[in-house]
């Protein structure tokens, strides 16, 4: 799939790319989930459908796949083809952090720095979280925690790491 989506090796043809993805996901394989929700979402050769996304983020997130749970988590943040519910995009972009994707971690340290989504502000889980994103050079990350460090939020004051990060 990702060879026609692409044109490597063959000709570009996003329909016979959806095709194979869908055989693929029909499988159970959360990558071709999630490949195959990407062509939903740009209607790339097949008919937009959000609802239909949204289920197969649903399906690679209840595989465990830390990226189908960081796009249902932008599904239900935006209300993107479910109801919006802040309180249900955290928990899910938290599962998504937890398993180390850099994107969910700082997105959930910024929801705990700034009483976000449903998030209650909670200045210690906000360093943690972002601490763990700006450790892969996520520069929002850095940022964001850099602002922590400067004034002593959830973390002992620290000008030098302010400076650094």
């Amino acid at each position: 799939g990702v060879c026609c989506a692409q044109g490597k090796g063959t000709t570009k043809n996003e329909e016979e790319a959806a095709r194979l993805y869908r055989q693929a996901a029909s499988q159970g394989l959360a990558p071709a989930q999630i490949c195959l929700v990407q062509c939903f979402e740009r209607g790339a050769d097949v008919v937009q459908d959000v609802e239909g996304a949204v289920k197969l983020y649903r399906k690679a997130a209840d595989q465990g796949d830390m990226h189908g749970r960081n796009a249902l988590g932008k599904c239900y943040a935006n209300g993107a083809g479910v109801v919006q519910d802040g309180e249900t995009a955290v928990k899910i972009f938290r599962q998504a952090a937890d398993q180390g994707l850099t994107e969910a971690q700082n997105y959930i340290g910024g929801r705990y720095m700034l009483d976000l989504n449903g998030v209650a502000q909670n200045l210690a889980d906000a360093t943690h979280y972002l601490r763990l994103a700006a450790d892969t050079g996520d520069a929002d990350a850095q940022c964001s925690l850099g602002v922590l460090c400067e004034h002593g939020q959830g973390t002992k004051r620290d000008l030098g790491e302010a400076v650094r990060l």
